[in-house]
């Protein structure tokens, strides 16, 4: 199973860390130890200072595809979920600075948070859902998937053209704006439209 991450695929939020936008999409994985399931805790690692939030829609992979034609995307996946890809940001600073590789800031232990699944039919367009993130009840994050760069069917397109796509690998499809420092004790709470996905805390 793979974890497949998108990065900078909402233009507010490139802007908001002073990011280019791509002229492709911005691709970056992590491993499956890095999954955080069942609203278990996050535990605030010891190797840098600042750890952000970036909710995000998660496509699962339903079938085995491989250079994916865009049009045809739409039969790889059924389900959506609900994550936070965690992020070290003051050492995502140090690594790009030195033009180093993201995975030490992005891939580690419980950095991809994943919720339960639902199934994409229960939505009328999976272009057009919204989703949100509170932190101690405020709420810090708000998107929808008609604001991505790249839509789902034109990422599942684009990755498989370099991976091959398996049953049950995921896609984290990138964050909006409002990305934060979490801090001990924030409980975190994930939204698709106003459905609870996920509730966890902070230790």
């Amino acid at each position: 199973m793979k974890i497949l991450c998108i990065g900078r695929n909402y233009e507010a939020h490139a802007r908001e860390l002073k990011n280019p936008l791509p002229a492709e999409p911005v691709v970056f994985s992590k491993p499956d130890s890095a999954l955080l399931r069942n609203n278990d805790p996050f535990y605030l690692p010891d190797f840098a200072k600042e750890f952000h939030h970036e909710v995000e829609l998660v496509v699962r992979i339903g079938r085995l595809g491989k250079n994916i034609e865009e049009s045809f995307a739409h039969r790889y996946y059924e389900e959506l979920a609900l994550g936070v890809d965690f992020t070290a940001r003051d050492l995502q600073d140090e690594l790009r600075s030195k033009g180093l590789p993201w995975e030490k800031c992005k891939a580690f232990d419980g950095s991809a948070v994943l919720s339960g699944f639902t199934p994409k039919m229960r939505f009328a367009d999976v272009n057009n859902i919204n989703f949100s993130l509170k932190v101690n009840g405020e709420v810090r994050q708000q998107g929808n998937t008609a604001d991505m760069i790249n839509g789902i069917d034109r990422l599942i397109a684009y990755v498989s053209k370099y991976f091959t796509l398996k049953i049950g690998d995921l896609i984290y499809t990138g964050t909006p704006a409002g990305v934060g420092a979490v801090q001990m004790g924030d409980r975190l709470q994930g939204y698709i439209e106003e459905e609870l996905f996920f509730d966890f805390m902070v230790k």
